[in-house]
């Protein structure tokens, strides 16, 4: 018989925000490329934080905490990932590569392929774009990979912050299996 864990339980096996900022990352980054909706970046917040990311360099028009529309969904992960806004994401992509993190765009171009197949380099930065125009041309020319998530229904891609979760996660399966 399964067992649902309570809600009471789960929050006493959590670490305090003081022990979840001492945890191991891991080599993985995130850059918002000018995500409008304030939800959407909270969503990409608590994302990271559940995935273990390092650093989410927020860019462009992409709105940055303290916010209360990004408090509401990522629910305080926002205070223990570290992030940093960078006006150009171009700049964000440049130190990246600098340091020798692969630059992986999540975008419908002629060299995607399908997220499952993807063969990850680490450390790797998975960039996400605009809810309507995608990421920055300048970026997707910058990029070492590019990947998508298949579509087999009406619509041709996912809400940005679901998108970057099923990504993220492929990422860091990769890592840890």
């Amino acid at each position: 018989m399964i067992e649902k864990i309570s809600f009471e339980d789960l929050v006493k096996s959590r670490p305090t925000l003081e022990e979840a900022q001492k945890l191991p990352r891991h080599p993985l980054y995130g850059i918002v490329d000018n995500v409008r909706s304030l939800y959407n970046v909270g969503s990409i917040f608590r994302t990271a934080d559940g995935a273990g990311l390092r650093k989410l360099f927020l860019c462009g028009i992409t709105g940055c905490p303290p916010h209360n529309e990004i408090h509401k969904t990522a629910l305080g992960a926002e205070e223990n990932i570290e992030w940093e806004y960078i006006q150009n994401p171009v700049d964000a992509v440049l130190a990246l590569k600098e340091a020798g993190v692969k630059i992986v765009i999540l975008e419908h171009t002629h060299q995607s392929q399908p997220f499952q197949r993807a063969a990850f380099q680490f450390p790797a930065c998975l960039v996400v774009g605009h809810e309507h125009y995608g990421v920055s041309e300048d970026v997707v020319k910058l990029a070492d990979m590019a990947i998508e998530i298949p579509m087999f229904g009406l619509k041709g891609s996912l809400n940005v912050g679901v998108a970057f979760g099923i990504a993220i996660y492929q990422m860091v399966g990769q890592l840890t299996m």
